[in-house]
């Protein structure tokens, strides 16, 4: 059975880009995935994300310091104002402006862990970074959505704050008290943790493309663009600052995945609970997931080839 999970999991990007396509095609096949159904996927692949971590994860943070303490600065400064740089740049509207630097401004994203172990990256340092980054997110999230989109509209900074400790927060804390205090009963729930987050995240892409369908088939080539070139930034800056601060190459490729690969579910959720007037904030989630997967999968590729000496 675990290999079948991992046969099905390795095959993320088909399982999302197929349903985004059949979604957009046919809007009626995923209507009815709205609102509620999209709030309790993320919830629940966040408990997903929660068992498979330990207290000893968290311990884990004292021993590397300095990789943790850049990881966690890079993510929540490149990457947010790698947001506002492409909105500014493209020149895009409201809508998908804000959902861009919202995007940039969630917490790394579990398939980074997947993508640093293929790239021969750093996963422990991965894992804690990803652990950190969505721990926080309460702050940090509304923290740069408020200054950065708050240009283009109003942002409700206590509303974001409350919701990423409800969707967020609150699932992965309540994972790990059950790995801590039901260990045997965790890892039988946690192993269909990962699979639990690819189902959540497809059929999450599917039911806001079906609810955004005109919306992107209108701007189509703007959300490609502003997406690529967000991730493409985020990359690249993440593993250039690195390697300026003389970081090992494992952490410099670590850095790089983690600043490059965002929480597509929960900017989704957040965008549909916060921005409902604006289904371009939405569908820039949704690319956004796409993108990462396909830039990930590809620098992870031209990685494993080469030596991390």
């Amino acid at each position: 059975m675990q290999r079948f999970f991992n046969w099905f999991n390795n095959l993320y990007p088909v399982w999302l880009v197929s349903l985004a396509i059949v979604a957009f095609f046919k809007p009626q096949t995923m209507l009815w995935f709205d609102k509620p159904w999209i709030l309790w996927s993320l919830a629940a692949s966040m408990l997903g994300m929660g068992l498979t971590l330990s207290l000893d994860d968290f311990r884990r943070i004292g021993k590397m310091p300095g990789c943790v303490a850049l990881g966690f600065a890079s993510q929540y400064t490149i990457m947010p104002l790698c947001g506002w740089f492409v909105g500014w740049l493209l020149k895009l509207e409201p809508g998908l402006a804000v959902g861009i630097i919202l995007v940039a401004s969630c917490p790394g994203g579990m398939a980074s862990n997947m993508i640093s172990y293929l790239a021969r990256a750093n996963v422990a340092l991965s894992v804690i970074l990803t652990l950190c980054s969505t721990v926080m997110s309460f702050v940090f999230t509304p923290l740069w959505t408020g200054w950065l989109a708050g240009t283009y509209v109003p942002v409700d900074k206590l509303g974001l704050c409350l919701s990423a400790l409800q969707l967020v927060v609150a699932p992965v804390m309540l994972g790990v008290l059950i790995r801590w205090k039901l260990p045997r009963t965790a890892d039988k729930i946690g192993a269909c943790g990962p699979t639990v987050a690819v189902i959540a995240f497809t059929l999450v892409t599917g039911g806001i493309v079906a609810a955004s369908a005109e919306a992107i088939a209108a701007n189509f080539g703007k959300l490609a663009l502003s997406a690529f070139l967000l991730h493409i930034f985020g990359f690249g800056v993440g593993y250039f600052v690195t390697k300026v601060l003389r970081y090992p190459e494992s952490v410099a490729r670590t850095v790089s995945i983690e600043v490059g690969m965002q929480n597509g579910g929960m900017a989704a959720s957040l965008a549909k609970q916060h921005f409902p007037t604006m289904p371009l904030a939405a569908a820039a989630s949704v690319f956004s997931g796409v993108m990462q997967n396909i830039v990930g999968g590809l620098i992870a590729s031209w990685w494993k080839r080469r030596s991390v000496e």
